[in-house]
């Protein structure tokens, strides 16, 4: 058993991954990854994402050449706006409350496309066009929203799968159930890290660490520190060994945190999905992110977000907070029959959720109480006044069509009848049988604080000085001040790469090895 690398990258996420491999890419030519979970659990976070990248491009003819699910045919069918570099900086922004590290940001957009395009060709990252997630069919044409347009092949499941197989042409070796406990260091420089492999402590030796553990969402008694005492009963997404052990290790070498700490991406999930740790097969399927095309409800009956605010994918990593705030933290996503067809099947499935169907609404009222609802009349107020005020809006507004891939203007406020809370687009009546509901509850997905690091060279940065950290890299779910609050789906992803490249770039040319 060698001792000695290159590079050990502590995390078999996609984030690590990306990072171990842009080091032999680069000219390392002994790469280590260390995980903690056993190979059943590998992959990390990203096993359990939908294999979302969002980055800048130039439209569908920019990204055609990468995927792998386009026929000439269906080509000349779809319409793509192009996504720039200030269009993306701009949501992150916005969402972010302006909050988020302007360079950090930046030099993460302005690496995204490069970023995809390097997973494509060197890892073999089998990516698709996202019509399941990100278009839909208007006047027989696919039409793409919200600025992002690429998956993977079977989720993350297939994203993790062309990883390891990327890693095992490379060389790259993974250490199962082997915890990286604590760094090792010399006069202000990383020299390796310590593991522990059948309860025994094991001595590496490495020119330079790369960070890719993950947050500490899996620790409740850490969500209760940093989040509030509520996200105790959050449900974890993904991997349960994300428990903040990363942070410790960095804070012994006096690392510098930043970002928002109190801030997390959490979604609207099944509420009968496991509470500590994701499923392995039904993976990322638990989300559920039709709440656009209807209402949510708390067990009181009452609405609480305004479910048209803005794309899906805009919103969704905020909402998960809002149902865990309301009384028992859950809701009740609710439907006419009209939007039950734009439902996504891998999400709403018959053999995915509990589906709670019913002729009319008082029958299903009454089957809600069933499953916790508490206050029938007020649900039902709740439903005929959302009615009515969409009525008056198309009454003023009769020349507004629903539109799912643009914010249409169809809302609830008219100058007769505003709702208190507004549904601001895609609002039709809940007036057709049958009706659907399903009940939900609030998923962590990761948290958002996490190390400071350069952003050019993803090199973690010392409290005391500022400055880097010698042989010391970060990426992943640790990096602190990407996002704040909320985030635009996709972007998770695609900074473990842009981040992970950066930091397996700048290993090799620590190990004095850079081609």
């Amino acid at each position: 058993m060698s001792t000695h690398y290159d590079c050990i990258v502590v995390g078999s996420g996609h984030a690590g991954c990306s990072a171990a491999l842009a080091a032999v890419e680069a000219g390392c030519t002994s790469v280590l990854i260390v995980e903690k979970a056993p190979h059943d659990w590998v992959g990390g976070n990203g096993y359990f994402t939908a294999g979302a990248h969002r980055t800048v491009h130039g439209g569908l003819q920019d990204l055609l050449p990468i995927v792998r699910n386009v026929t000439p045919e269906q080509a000349s069918k779809i319409d793509m706006d192009p996504y720039t570099v200030e269009d993306f900086i701009g949501d992150i922004k916005r969402l972010g409350q302006d909050k988020p590290d302007a360079k950090l940001v930046r030099s993460m957009v302005e690496s995204s496309r490069e970023a995809v395009e390097w997973l494509a060709r060197i890892i073999d990252i089998p990516f698709i066009l996202s019509f399941h997630r990100q278009a839909y069919e208007v006047n027989g044409r696919q039409k793409f929203w919200g600025g992002m347009a690429l998956s993977t092949e079977d989720g993350g499941k297939g994203l993790i799968k062309a990883h390891m197989k990327a890693l095992e042409r490379v060389g790259v070796e993974i250490w199962f159930e082997s915890p990286a406990v604590r760094l090792r260091v010399e006069k202000g420089t990383i020299t390796g890290l310590v593991v522990q492999i059948d309860g025994k402590e094991l001595n590496l030796s490495a020119s330079s660490v790369v960070l890719a553990a993950g947050g500490y969402e899996s620790s409740s008694e850490l969500r209760a520190k940093h989040l509030g005492s509520e996200w105790e009963k959050a449900r974890v997404r993904g991997t349960p060994f994300n428990t903040g052990d990363g942070f410790a290790m960095a804070q012994a070498v006096g690392a510098k945190f930043a970002g928002d700490w109190a801030g997390c991406h959490s979604t609207c999930w099944d509420a009968n999905a496991p509470a500590d740790a994701g499923d392995r097969e039904l993976s990322n399927q638990f989300t559920k992110s039709g709440y656009p095309l209807g209402i949510m409800v708390n067990i009181y009956g009452q609405r609480f977000v305004d479910e048209g605010q803005d794309f899906r994918n805009f919103t969704y990593a905020k909402f998960g907070r809002q149902i865990l705030l309301q009384p028992e933290g859950c809701a009740f996503q609710v439907w006419g029959a009209d939007m039950i067809p734009f439902l996504r099947k891998e999400e709403y499935g018959d053999e995915i959720v509990e589906k709670i169907f019913a002729g009319n609404m008082e029958e299903l009222a009454d089957k809600l109480l069933e499953k916790g609802l508490k206050d029938k009349e007020c649900f039902l107020k709740t439903v005929r006044n959302y009615n009515a005020a969409v009525q008056n809006h198309r009454a003023e507004h009769s020349t507004l069509g629903w539109d799912p891939t643009i914010k249409d203007g169809l809302s609830t406020q008219s100058t007769k009848v505003a709702l208190q809370l507004p549904k601001s687009n895609w609002a039709l009546p809940i007036d057709q049988g049958p009706f659907l509901a399903v009940k939900v509850a609030c998923g962590i997905t990761f948290t958002f604080g996490g190390l400071a690091i350069d952003p050019d060279t993803a090199s973690v940065l010392s409290k005391e000085t500022d400055a880097p950290i010698k042989g010391l890299f970060c990426t992943g779910e640790m990096v602190g001040g990407l996002f704040h609050n909320n985030y635009p789906g996709g972007s998770g992803l695609t900074a473990g790469a842009v981040f992970g490249r950066k930091a397996g770039g700048q290993a090799a040319k620590h190990a004095g090895k850079s081609v």
